[in-house]
């Protein structure tokens, strides 16, 4: 099987929330694809109820390509502490924490409709709390948000 980046992140010395570069793909014509870890949950100690974490990921795909047109995707994490986005090139982190706190912002005072929310545009177009999207942005911004570091565990 092959190496997974996440795997060797040792989840037991990243400090919530934060921004972390996870890591950088090249393409077979040169480009530079990078995935960034949007952690808002300390590993371990908690996890985002499926419904807030789909808003989050409905908000945040948006608001996120706002301040980064380069956005490729962002997705949930399996774990359900964060969430994963992936981008062209390789923007610096601080600007990348600064999209991530005004998308944060954003989300926080978001109001109805919730974006892509129809049987036709989403695949489990029920489960969504926004109320609960709110919370978890407002919460990481009066955390702070910072750029985290990769630790990797010692094997």
């Amino acid at each position: 099987m092959a190496n997974v980046e996440s795997f060797d992140l040792d989840h037991t010395r990243v400090h919530a929330p934060y921004i972390r570069l996870a890591g950088v793909k090249t393409t077979p014509r040169g480009d530079h694809i990078s995935k960034y870890d949007l952690r808002l949950l300390q590993p371990n100690q908690g996890a985002i109820d499926p419904a807030a974490l789909h808003t989050l990921e409905h908000l945040l795909a948006g608001y996120l390509r706002d301040y980064l047109p380069t956005v490729v995707d962002v997705s949930p994490m399996g774990c359900r502490t964060g969430l994963y986005m992936a981008v062209i090139g390789e923007p610096d982190e601080q600007g990348v924490l600064g999209a991530f706190q005004a998308a944060l912002q954003d989300t926080a005072s978001h109001e109805w409709p919730i974006p892509g929310v129809s049987e036709l545009e989403c695949g489990n177009y029920r489960d969504h709390d926004l109320a609960q999207a709110r919370h978890l942005a407002r919460a990481a911004l009066e955390q702070g948000l910072k750029v985290q570091e990769t630790v990797l565990i010692q094997r």
